[in-house]
């Protein structure tokens, strides 16, 4: 298999040869076009001068014929052409002209008048002027052999054009393949394992934005690398707490180590339901991952759907000491959307706010722009670090990578779940937040008007 640096310095250089070869060719052409008009009206310009020199000397064109014999010069140009006098007379021949002859008005188009002290003696008519064939005798020798140096001169030049192309080909053919062969390197370390790999961007053209992406598709596969490995360690640990707790309560129970009692049985129990909602939220995770998450939806309007998440939290605000609000502009549309998901939305966003909020409220609020329904939770709490909020959508992830779980009703995932059943929907979730000031997350739904969303 031929390189790609081959193919295009070969194209490069089979361009440049087709195009020195036209350009000489027409140059010649054009050039021995122009030489041979050029030739031609000087040798007319000559004769007809000549002729009316001998005119004005001897006052008729008797003896001409023995004058033109004698001089090599003036044979050659007059055998391209015929004499007439001044009543169209042939007085020299040529091709079809007979001496005598009478030649008619038509056929003295383009033929040159001889005149003499302002009268007309004649008139000088060419028959076969761009014949292009010399003899030993043919004055134009010079000039034709100015004409061969000017085509071997164009010969030559397209040679070094088509060298030059060559040369220019393969540097350039070359400058545009070593991206591409570090790509390929890239790619190949890439397929064994080596997802960290970076290609220099050299240029803001295709090729530099083709690097761009690779760079940019290599940073996403390291990072979902890291992701994965990450989540698989936290889910590990998220699953041995629950299953340790188990196990040391069942093989107490077993060993007759300790009595079954209520609250023994009720913790037991409590870390079953949490195994039962991590599997849950895996099951959910998956299904959205494959795009089979069943959403079963309908028109809602957003003001009642935030004023019933506000309500099933209000008690518990209100235990912490926190003002639970709720805001909804007027004549909200609606939205088309699984009740049930939706609120486990919104669920997750309110749990999340009271928290990590020590003091303050909490808000949760429903407004429309642009045929587009925003519903919003904001708190006044600790906030998230800057380096932290790109990130708060990862599965299993942490802010705090030392802390342990410490709520047993929370999986992990309730974020990643809610940014999943958002998307479903058709929708966007983000989040803004400023540490120490607070924490809001706004998800942006498409309205539902006339049986359109």
């Amino acid at each position: 298999m031929h390189s790609l640096t081959l193919k295009l310095t070969l194209a490069f250089f089979v361009v440049g040869i087709i195009g020195a070869v036209l350009v000489a060719v027409l140059v010649g052409l054009r050039t021995r076009a122009e030489f041979d008009r050029f030739l031609s009206e000087r040798d007319r310009d000559f004769l007809v001068e000549a002729l009316g020199d001998y005119y004005a000397a001897h006052g008729s064109w008797a003896g001409v014929s023995q004058i033109i014999a004698h001089d090599k010069r003036l044979a050659y140009y007059s055998s391209k052409a015929a004499l007439l006098d001044a009543q169209q007379i042939v007085v020299l021949g040529h091709d079809n002209l007979s001496v005598g002859e009478k030649v008619p008005d038509a056929r003295l188009s383009g033929s040159m008048p001889i005149t003499v002290n302002g009268q007309t003696a004649g008139f000088l008519l060419v028959t076969s002027w761009g014949d292009s064939s010399t003899g030993p005798l043919d004055p134009r020798q010079a000039e034709r052999s100015f004409l061969d140096s000017v085509n071997w001169a164009a010969t030559i030049s397209a040679t070094l054009a088509a060298l030059i192309a060559l040369v220019l080909g393969l540097a350039l053919a070359r400058t545009l393949t070593h991206p591409l062969h570090e790509l390929t390197a890239a790619t190949k370390a890439m397929a064994g394992g080596k997802l960290d790999q970076r290609v220099t961007v050299r240029s803001r053209d295709e090729i530099g934005a083709l690097a761009a992406s690779f760079n940019q598709m290599s940073a996403d596969l390291a990072r979902a690398s890291q992701l994965r490995q990450q989540m698989t360690a936290d889910l590990a640990h998220d699953l041995r707490t629950p299953l340790s707790i188990l196990r040391g309560y069942t093989e107490g129970l077993k060993d007759e180590r300790l009595q079954g009692t209520a609250a023994i049985y009720s913790l037991m129990h409590g870390e079953v339901e949490h195994l039962q909602r991590l599997v849950e939220d895996l099951r959910v995770l998956s299904l959205a991952d494959a795009g089979e998450l069943p959403l079963n939806r309908r028109a809602v309007d957003p003001a009642a759907l935030i004023e019933r998440t506000g309500l099933a939290y209000y008690v518990q605000a209100e235990e912490q000491g926190l003002a639970l609000h709720i805001e909804a502009a007027e004549n909200l549309p609606s939205i088309l959307v699984d009740t049930d998901r939706m609120t486990q939305v919104l669920n997750n966003l309110v749990s999340n706010a009271l928290r990590h909020t020590s003091q303050g409220e909490v808000v949760l609020s429903a407004s429309a722009q642009n045929r587009q329904v925003y519903l919003q939770v904001s708190d006044t709490g600790s906030g998230i670090a800057p380096a932290d909020l790109p990130f708060v959508f990862d599965r299993f992830y942490r802010a705090d990578k030392s802390r342990q779980r410490t709520d047993a009703t929370s999986s992990g995932l309730g974020l990643a779940i809610a940014k999943a059943i958002v998307e479903g929907h058709g929708g966007t979730i983000s989040v803004e937040s400023e540490p120490g000031r607070g924490t809001s997350f706004i998800i942006t739904l498409p309205a539902f008007q006339n049986g359109n969303s």
